[in-house]
């Protein structure tokens, strides 16, 4: 029964009912959109977004996700910059290339960023399943991060798909807490596993070895993994506690093999964030009690995967040092992946008791002519997992027990499992850094000064304190969002002109300091790392002159405070000790707040009214007496 005063879903929901086009028009310049994960890919929400002519500067974010990606493309990079919180292939180049950014997080952690708006999503593109007669779709195959950017977005968006499997657990949103939906009967995007090779299969061997009866297991995608359940028949009460699975589980469900009966953890239930696979994986998780969903900030929690007893977290890498580092993200200075979840399970593994963290990996690359046991890293490649976390290494030749191990003993082990190829040079190079006894027994630009003294606290006319410093170049992020706070009339004031975006390039000009002839100042609303800018102020020197021209911004609702007198006080001193003569500016006739600003500086103002603007010229010779 409908309480008074309130609407049945059902009408909600088909008020909320539009086409893609119609949704992807609420996206605006200079916003950022998050994309649903893995194969809940929004895809014609995706499609729509990129076929916009009027988009501009838009930020897309998400996981990895396995449909397409025209926003990574080269011909839409004015239109879109892509930040991977993990690297799948479909934005691998991009990123490469330096079209896309990569941040590095661990999967546990990204949705702190979102709920604590460190990372502001303005609008989540997300696919789910057809609402239940209460009203509530699940987010199907992927809860993962999509859970938490759909909570916290200003704007939600739906692909309502009719062939998104209605999984169950933490992992749901009722049709009140969307703003719009879109039919779609697309297919949910399939992942297949192929056969393991005889390769997978060795290494899969060995970490089979390691699993005991009774044992809560994390398993990723790929043919290792896969390989793995190949070999564990004759185990019994196994239990799962994953990130995510595919098809490979699906056979020891069903011979009772995976039962959960001896997890400590959620007895009796799979859990897991997402799933990849083919449609027999998802007819699988359909409305499966045996099968829960829920977020990474659960799932991936190392305090959380602690909790199951005898919890085998099986994770792979690119490539190990002699003193065990391990390296999963990048081919070198390349990116190539991402952290994902390798840190969460492998610190939640080891603090479980009876647990064992496993890297896996074959001992070769490229046709057995490069061996990933090395003497250290290659140069720019990033320690994902250090070497006081990895406990067990595991190649097809064997496996290393790293663990409170010394130097000498964690290379010696090492070089027993790498390829038999490579051991003489690997032992080689351990005597050449002293890592083994030497006698072991063979086996066969300039950078411009940040003027710190010129950071300061400032108490503003009404009381309030902000901190005024000088411009970093990492400050991009926060100069972008002071841009789009502005108002169409600040914007005109500053730059002469109705700009709707300010793409990277445009604030690279604005970055581009050396603190002498080229200065910038900001103020921020306190010294926090993630602090709000409420002004900025430049000058750059005309070397003819020896005078610099200053211009001058700040937020609106931060006007008439005493921001820009501040600002310009700092800029004058500034200017000053670097030898500049005077300041010269062009200012808006309609522009009195500047014009005040330029007045109350202490020097002569020379002006020259020409065409609506004022031509400024401020001497630094030409002080004028204080007024008492």
């Amino acid at each position: 029964m409908v309480e008074l005063g309130t609407e049945a879903w059902q009408d909600r929901y088909s008020a909320k009912l539009c086409t893609p086009e119609e949704a992807v028009a609420r996206v605006k310049p200079g916003q950022r959109v998050f994309v649903g994960s893995g194969a809940a890919e929004p895809q014609r929400l995706v499609e729509s977004l990129s076929a916009r002519e009027d988009i501009g500067d838009t930020e897309i974010v998400h996981i990895l996700t396995l449909g397409i990606a025209p926003y990574a493309e080269a011909t839409f990079q004015q239109k879109f910059r892509h930040n991977a919180y993990f690297i799948g292939p479909n934005v691998r180049d991009a990123v490469a290339q330096g079209r896309a950014d990569y941040t590095p997080v661990f999967l546990s952690e990204i949705p702190a960023l979102f709920r604590s708006k460190r990372v502001v999503i303005d609008v989540a593109f997300i696919c789910v399943s057809p609402p239940d007669a209460h009203g509530y779709c699940s987010y199907g195959v992927s809860t993962d991060i999509v859970k938490s950017a759909a909570e916290s977005a200003r704007f939600v968006v739906a692909e309502v798909c009719e062939h998104m499997p209605r999984s169950l657990g933490d992992c749901f949103i009722n049709v009140r807490d969307i703003d719009m939906l879109v039919p779609s009967d697309r297919a949910v995007i399939e992942a297949p596993q192929g056969a393991p090779s005889e390769l997978a299969r060795r290494i899969a061997k060995h970490i089979a070895g390691l699993i005991e009866d009774g044992s809560t297991l994390q398993l990723g995608i790929g043919s290792i993994p896969d390989a793995v359940l190949g070999y564990l028949d004759g185990l019994k009460d196994l239990g799962v506690h994953t990130e995510m699975f595919s098809d490979g589980i699906i056979p020891l469900v069903e011979r009772g093999v995976i039962n959960n009966r001896a997890k400590t953890l959620h007895r009796g239930k799979i859990v897991a964030s997402f799933v990849m696979g083919s449609r027999k994986l998802y007819d699988f998780v359909h409305d499966n009690p045996l099968v829960e969903f829920r977020p990474t900030e659960y799932t991936n929690d190392p305090f959380v995967i602690a909790k199951n007893d005898k919890m085998v977290a099986i994770n792979s890498a690119i490539e190990v040092d002699l003193t065990g580092q391990v390296c999963s993200d990048s081919l070198g200075e390349l990116f190539y992946s991402g952290i994902g979840g390798q840190v969460d399970f492998t610190r939640g593994a080891a603090r479980s008791k009876g647990g064992k963290p496993i890297i896996a990996l074959p001992s070769t690359a490229q046709g057995e002519t490069f061996s990933r046991i090395v003497p250290h890293l290659k140069p720019g490649a990033g320690v994902v997992t250090s070497r006081g976390d990895v406990h067990y290494v595991v190649t097809e030749f064997g496996v290393a027990y790293l663990h409170g191990r010394t130097m000498r003993e964690r290379a010696m082990a090492l070089i027993e499992i790498a390829h038999p190829r490579f051991r003489p040079w690997l032992l080689s190079e351990a005597k050449a850094r002293n890592l083994v006894y030497a006698d072991q027994i063979e086996m066969p630009v300039r950078m411009p000064v940040y003027p710190e003294e010129l950071e300061r606290t400032v108490e503003l006319r009404d009381g309030t304190e902000v901190f005024m410093r000088p411009l970093r170049i990492t400050d991009e992020a926060r100069v972008r969002d002071l841009f789009y706070k502005l108002s169409p009339k600040s914007v005109h004031h500053r730059f002469f002109q109705m700009l709707k975006t300010l793409p990277h390039e445009k604030i690279q000009n604005l970055l581009r300091i050396d603190y002498e002839s080229d200065m910038g100042l900001v103020v921020l609303r306190d010294r926090g790392e993630d602090s709000e800018m409420l002004g900025i102020a430049h000058y750059l020197r005309d070397a003819r002159t020896n005078l610099a021209e200053a211009a001058f911004l700040v937020q609106d609702k931060w006007q008439n405070k005493g921001i820009g007198t501040a600002l310009m006080e700092t800029l004058v001193a500034s200017a000053q000790t670097n030898g500049i003569a005077g300041f010269t500016a062009v200012v808006l006739a309609e522009n009195s707040g500047m014009l005040r600003v330029f007045h109350k500086c202490g020097y002569r103002v020379e002006s020259e009214l020409n065409e609506g603007e004022y031509l400024l010229e401020i001497p630094f010779s030409e002080a004028l007496a204080p007024v008492s």
